[in-house]
């Protein structure tokens, strides 16, 4: 069977033209006005990677409303503030998902059910009887083929009011206006040097993005409706699979990559024999975000897969801020990059004082766009997470002498033992290089003498002799002794997202469980 003409979308083993995603896009907007959409509003999205998220997403847009992504691994009580705070008119949702959280749906939201497709069915071990919408909803597919496209001229999209997550209270949704053309301008640019796309003037045809993570994020949100816009060809996995993603990159001849280092260290755990199967040879650029990378899993990809792999900081509310190639990072091992053109990054104290080289600080920036968010429902908030004209990010780090960032960590994940900060990241990065190790989590339990310890959750690979004596002593020889957990937990499994990424927080409540702190 021929390829469908460029550009087009790819998930599981099905490819569309993205012109026939346009039309149903169309099709969904006329859909949302019937339902009384309009400018400003809210349309929610509760699905996996799949088409229909896509043509929702653009549908919504082209009526001038926000697409808020919600992340489908939250608990009832989660899903139900997102849709009450957003004040979402519709909602669109796989029939799966729908009977897990159905019951926090206000009943003021319009509610459209997508058949969970056969990829993803396979994917999470989907039954028939639980993939397909229940009797009397609004489906999909029937939905769209009762309606005709909406016909131009279309609104400008104000894109996705993404929800922060965050360890303390409810998330924050992100909403920004609409952008203006000299705004949109930016956002390409960014896009353009972070994925070294200025090679690919006037051939965007040429570029095959694979995003392998869920698409609820801001980072795989944005890049994929980004290059949509581009005019790229790009593959969505249905879920994460750390050979199935190697298989694709050779199968689609990918050119460019989204990943976060959980993936890379998945990557890396495949035998020997499986890595040198599949012809990576397309992969010009691998942009990697998301979370800190251990400096020698990054070491590791860039020895496997060369001088491919990039690296980009920023959170939902500024965008993409700095950035660093592989030579840069080897160079300047641990950075994040250095600052945009046009972003400002600063590490600050507690009195708001730029600090200099080599001084740990909060970190504040400002991307292109970044004047423009509100925290929806909550100016407050946003006040409170200014600092002058710049935003915190949460994140605690310091710049090097060549002016290069480098992240100690999020300062709400901060253990404060004794007066004494320590930072997650740096025991986590270390936990990682002791034998026998394949993955961990570390965080802060209460302590009656020193108001926090380190707590260390160890997922020891399959077959490995390990124990707390052993990886003890290994981090004693790289690590200050407060800095060494004082309780560690082995589990076979630890709870993650569909990237890897592992869910936290699931781990700390239990030990904060009535001690009178939100986490």
């Amino acid at each position: 069977m021929a390829e469908p003409k460029r550009p087009w979308v790819k998930i599981g083993d099905t490819m569309r033209p993205v012109a026939d995603l346009q039309n149903r896009a169309e099709r969904a907007a006329r859909g949302f006005e019937q339902f009384g959409v309009a400018q400003g509003d809210v349309v929610a999205i509760y699905l996996r990677n799949d088409f229909a998220m896509i043509e929702a997403s653009v549908g919504a847009g082209l009526v001038g409303a926000y697409v808020t992504p919600i992340n489908w691994h939250n608990t009832m009580e989660e899903a139900r503030y997102v849709l009450e705070n957003s004040g979402a008119k519709t909602l669109v949702i796989h029939a799966d998902l729908l009977q897990v959280v159905g019951a926090a749906i206000p009943p003021t939201v319009r509610t459209i059910v997508v058949e969970t497709p056969p990829a993803l069915r396979a994917a999470y071990r989907v039954s028939a009887e639980a993939a397909a919408a229940p009797p009397g909803a609004i489906e999909w597919e029937t939905w769209l083929s009762r309606l005709t496209p909406k016909a131009p001229p279309f609104a400008v999209s104000p894109g996705s009011m993404i929800y922060t997550s965050g360890t303390t209270g409810h998330p924050k949704g992100v909403r920004r206006n609409p952008p203006t053309p000299e705004q949109m301008d930016s956002v390409l640019e960014v896009m353009r040097i972070i994925g070294g796309l200025h090679a690919y003037d006037g051939r965007m045809e040429d570029v095959v993005l694979l995003i392998p993570g869920p698409a609820y994020h801001s980072s795989p949100n944005g890049w994929l409706f980004t290059l949509l816009k581009m005019g790229a060809n790009i593959v969505v996995e249905p879920k994460f699979d750390a050979e199935g993603m190697l298989a694709r990159i050779a199968a689609e001849r990918v050119t460019h990559v989204l990943a976060v280092p959980t993936m890379f260290v998945r990557l890396l755990a495949l035998p020997e024999a499986v890595k040198r199967k599949y012809d990576l040879s397309s992969v010009v650029q691998v942009m990697h975000v998301g979370a800190p990378c251990a400096p020698h899993v990054k070491r590791g990809m860039i020895d496997w897969w060369g001088p491919v792999i990039t690296e980009h900081y920023g959170s939902t509310e500024v965008g993409a801020v700095t950035y660093c190639t592989a030579q840069q990072w080897l160079d300047h091992p641990g950075t994040v990059g250095k600052p945009i053109e046009g972003c400002t990054v600063v590490a600050m104290d507690a009195e708001g004082r730029e600090l200099p080289a080599g001084q740990s600080g909060e970190i504040v920036c400002g991307g292109r766009i970044y004047a423009d968010f509100t925290y929806h429902g909550d100016n407050a908030k946003r006040r409170r997470s200014a600092r002058g004209d710049l935003v915190a990010t949460g994140d605690v780090g310091y710049f090097d002498a060549d002016g290069f960032l480098h992240l100690s960590g999020r300062a709400s994940d901060m253990i404060i033992f004794g007066g004494t900060n320590i930072y997650p990241a740096e025991i986590e990065a270390e936990l990682l290089k002791v034998p026998g190790v394949a993955d961990c989590a570390v965080f802060g339990i209460p302590d009656p003498d020193y108001g926090e310890q380190v707590c260390a959750f160890i997922q020891p690979e399959p077959g490995a002799q390990i124990n707390e004596d052993a990886v003890r002593a290994d981090l004693r020889m790289r690590l200050a002794s407060y800095k060494i957990p004082r309780r560690i937990e082995f589990v076979d499994m630890l709870p993650r997202e569909d990237t890897g990424k592992i869910f936290k927080r699931k781990l700390r409540e239990p030990f904060w469980a009535g001690e009178g702190r939100s986490i």
